[in-house]
């Protein structure tokens, strides 16, 4: 790639947005009011606001390798407090996707130095749900099913922030659990049953 192309393809970009809106750049500039926090992975085939349909402003996006929301990681805690306490969105989605190396690599035993840690919190989602992955026979079915697990217990690291507690108290903030198939195109809603998964441990999380 010529990295000078960057800056030529720029320009027609923005020649492009006058050209559909001579007062873009003013909106753009005037703020943000997003109503979704979008958390998905690095993954450079999957990008958030083009897989949503959605325009510049109007969804804050986080993206990590493998969509992870461990509660020690101060750029994910910080972001979802940006977006929630100040931005006040109304829906957070957690969004992996089909095929993703993070998990991948999680699910094999090698020594991969500085991503090992970060990984553990991959593995972790395996060891919840051990009995239900170990019955399937499958590689590419368990691998399938550790995405969509994986989607599963980021949103409910998600739920479980003060931020998430708190703002419940004050307004009906959804979350959800989203997969991106790479060879359909497809946005998949896990429609996760959050209230049943948390019916017994929600009060211990929660902070009014």
């Amino acid at each position: 790639m010529d990295i000078k192309q960057i800056f030529e393809n720029n320009k027609k970009w923005i020649a492009k947005q006058l050209q559909t809106d001579e007062t873009y750049f003013d909106k753009l500039g005037a703020g943000q009011a997003p109503e979704i926090l979008y958390i998905g992975c690095s993954d450079s085939r999957v990008t958030a606001e083009e897989v949503m349909g959605l325009q510049p402003g109007e969804v804050f996006v986080h993206r990590n390798i493998a969509n992870m929301v461990p509660n020690t990681d101060l750029n994910s805690m910080s972001v979802i407090n940006y977006a929630v306490s100040h931005l006040k969105v109304n829906h957070i989605v957690v969004c992996g996707h089909y095929g993703c190396g993070g998990v991948l690599a999680a699910m094999q035993q090698s020594d991969l130095g500085i991503l090992n840690p970060w990984l553990r919190n991959i593995r972790d989602v395996y060891r919840i749900h051990q009995q239900e992955l170990d019955s399937i026979t499958d590689e590419a079915e368990k691998y399938k099913r550790l995405v969509e697990l994986n989607v599963q217990e980021q949103c409910i690291n998600v739920i479980k922030t003060a931020e998430v507690q708190k703002a419940n108290t004050e307004r009906n903030l959804k979350v959800y659990g989203w997969i991106f198939d790479l060879h359909s195109g497809e946005l998949i809603d896990l429609k996760i049953d959050f209230d049943e998964i948390l019916k017994d441990i929600t009060k211990i999380y929660k902070i009014s």
